[in-house]
């Protein structure tokens, strides 16, 4: 007698994502069923995920990626889940790697982790604490949804077990340097104000420690200098995004206690 296969949903959120959009769904074709919760784009994002014959939904009041997650996984209908950005892809190994997880009984509360291969400014990175990058992505819908964070959000794993897939999600974490800037200042907004509204203070001089660890442990702890001059370049980076974290988090208690 055969095991019926397990059906999945792939769910995604979306924002103006028409640039790299469609190779994330070509990749994700052999789904049961693709979820696109959309936060208001106004390029062609929607058009193209329906030509892809995702289930398209909209959800304009945006209260952080761990809630946008949430809003979208109540779309989905398969017994899983599997979460994937507007800028990655499935490789036919981490396809093959799902389908086994679906055709196989499977124990509840595990969590399948995935690798993560990061695209930078022109390459792969395979060092700098960017490979191999696992990251939390297929689980029994009914039993796991995210948390509530504002940015960095990840999956509510109490009494879960963690397993890992072989293969790899292709990444486009950055084709265009002013946009991950950009992207990278938002985050480290966001990551600011949530810290702000928990109550966590930090002093001044701890933007430029915290940057100054964050250079030494990408660039020589996790060997950042073996991928070159694309090494250094995302060293420096994650200093200066370690920097704005603390230094936004620094001025939100300045700002608000000259108010008072």
């Amino acid at each position: 007698m055969t095991t019926k296969r397990a059906t999945i949903s792939v769910v995604i959120i979306a924002k103006n994502s028409a640039m790299t959009l469609a190779k994330c769904l070509q990749s994700v074709q052999w789904a049961d069923e693709i979820v696109l919760l959309d936060s208001g784009s106004d390029d062609n994002t929607t058009e193209i995920a329906r030509e892809y014959g995702a289930k398209v939904h909209t959800h304009l009041d945006w209260q952080g990626y761990g809630k946008q997650r949430q809003f979208a996984q109540q779309y989905a209908s398969c017994e899983y889940t599997f979460m994937i950005d507007t800028d990655e892809e499935v490789t036919d190994e981490l396809r093959v790697n799902i389908e086994a997880v679906l055709a196989s009984p499977q124990q509840p509360n595990i969590i399948y982790s995935c690798a993560r291969r990061n695209w930078f400014l022109g390459r792969y990175m395979y060092h700098c604490g960017w490979y191999p990058d696992r990251v939390m992505r297929l689980y029994r819908t009914q039993e796991r949804t995210y948390n509530d964070n504002l940015v960095h959000e990840s999956i509510n794993t109490i009494g879960a077990t963690v397993a890992p897939l072989d293969g790899d999600l292709l990444h486009q974490t950055c084709t265009d340097f002013s946009s991950f800037q950009q992207k990278q200042l938002t985050y480290a907004k966001n990551w600011a104000q949530e810290r702000f509204q928990s109550g966590k203070k930090v002093g001044f001089s701890s933007a430029f420690s915290h940057s100054i660890g964050a250079f030494l442990k990408t660039y020589l702890l996790r060997k950042g200098f073996l991928d070159g001059a694309h090494g250094l370049l995302l060293s420096i980076i994650i200093a200066q995004y370690t920097f704005n974290k603390y230094i936004t988090l620094w001025s939100l208690h300045q700002s608000s206690t000259n108010k008072s």
